[in-house]
């Protein structure tokens, strides 16, 4: 089991003394469009100093943890993988990058700085010993938005990118079981306090913690579509340009019905009628829109056959609205379901709340972020509001016991929001 020395310990609380760098989704765009292996090198320099701070963040908030909740074998086993993905990452420039590399990417910071910096700035000094200005917005992030193109880049750059690529790759796969190994180390923790009830500021950390992995996993995720290379016609990296609402909404659709129907073995399930622009697109990230999508429908189907039962001959239809303002998209979906009482409305925002019957988590059965087969896990709504609020967006539910909820999805258009950062 790996165990966290005294001198990396020493290093981490270091490193979560600075403040963490937030990007938006136009800064990632405008830098990964037509990258070169420059460009690549100089993400990986931002990567390497704006990861570490990130996870060091979250082991001294995982160490500090009330409760005793720290104290739980789940949260220690997710303190040891961060703080393994620390090291690997502040020991990797030092132990794979050659001496022209360590100039050039001097040579590089600087003139970012010089083209970013007003005259006289003061500068604060980054763990790793290079500068981050602290005036007029001019920070670590502008290194990664720079251009970085017309250049001839040494053979040894690309071997380096190749290597980083890999290594991030392995932090990823590392922490893909953090969603259900958290949770059941919150089980862990309510079953010693005997409690179904998790306090606020556990609630608060949670909100934290999984909304700081939906960064990390953003920039690890786009740094490595970057490397590999165009997929498909309007990405950049995992982001889609020209994000069509219509297509995703259906296969949402698609998708949520076929699992409600084989759920409850219905031969028809609910429909879902569609009200969307067919030609209506946006820059978005496809995944996160489809997993918000496919959570907000599961939810309004299982409710609406929960209402009236397996043997109806026909439901109510849901109804999936997109709308386009000039600052965001909003996307409602209305179902005819019976409602939550209002009490009830601010539980569902709580982790491991449900009204289904509860499921048995399996850290290895889903890798990515968490998707129930149909509900029992309680994380759906409140992972799909960290979602919404990662680019500027926002989820909300308003709900009439006894008829039906509607369920607001706003997605920010502008894209200029940065990462909302804890």
């Amino acid at each position: 089991m790996y165990r966290i020395s005294p001198q990396l310990s020493e290093k981490i609380k270091h490193f979560a003394t600075f403040p963490q760098t937030g990007v938006s989704l136009r800064q990632m765009v405008m830098f990964g469009q037509n990258p070169t292996q420059g460009t690549l090198f100089k993400a990986s320099q931002f990567l390497s100093e704006e990861l570490p701070i990130r996870l060091a963040h979250r082991v001294k908030e995982l160490e500090e943890l009330p409760h005793n909740l720290s104290d739980m074998p789940s949260i220690i086993r997710v303190k040891n993988w961060y703080a393994q993905s620390f090291q690997d990452l502040v020991e990797f420039p030092s132990k794979e990058m050659t001496p022209a590399l360590k100039d050039l990417a001097k040579s590089m910071n600087r003139q970012s700085e010089m083209q970013a910096l007003p005259e006289n700035s003061p500068n604060l000094a980054m763990p790793n010993g290079n500068n981050q200005s602290t005036r007029k917005g001019v920070s670590l992030s502008h290194r990664y938005h720079s251009a970085m193109d017309g250049q001839e880049w040494p053979v040894e750059m690309h071997s380096y990118n190749e290597r980083f690529t890999k290594m991030i790759e392995a932090v990823k796969r590392r922490h893909d079981p953090v969603v259900t190994t958290v949770a059941q180390g919150i089980l862990e923790f309510k079953q010693q306090k005997r409690s179904h009830i998790v306090d606020t500021d556990v609630q608060a950390f949670l909100d934290r913690f999984y909304m700081s992995r939906i960064g990390i996993r953003m920039l690890i995720g786009q740094h490595i579509a970057l490397n590999k290379g165009p997929s498909r016609k309007d990405y950049v990296g995992i982001i889609c340009t020209k994000t069509n609402l219509a297509d995703m909404a259906q296969e949402a659709i698609d998708n949520a019905k076929f699992i409600c129907e084989d759920y409850y073995g219905l031969f028809r399930g609910p429909e879902v009628h569609l009200h969307c622009k067919k030609d209506l697109e946006f820059m978005y990230v496809p995944s996160h829109l489809s997993h918000m999508l496919f959570e907000l429908l599961k939810n309004s189907l299982r409710a609406v056959v929960e209402q009236y039962g397996t043997e109806c001959d026909e439901y109510p239809p849901i109804k999936l609205i997109v709308a386009q303002g000039k600052e965001d998209i909003a996307i409602k979906i209305s179902d005819e379901g019976g409602g939550i009482p209002r009490s009830g409305v601010p539980l569902v925002w709580t982790y491991m709340y449900t009204t289904a019957p509860s499921q048995h988590l399996d850290p290895t059965f889903d890798k990515s972020d968490f998707k129930a087969p149909m509900a029992g896990f309680g994380y759906g709504l409140p992972i799909s509001r960290l979602y919404a609020r990662y680019f500027g967006g926002d989820l909300k539910l308003i709900s009439m016991e006894g008829y039906g909820t509607d369920v607001y999805l706003h997605l920010n258009r502008i894209s200029n929001s940065d990462e909302p950062l804890p």
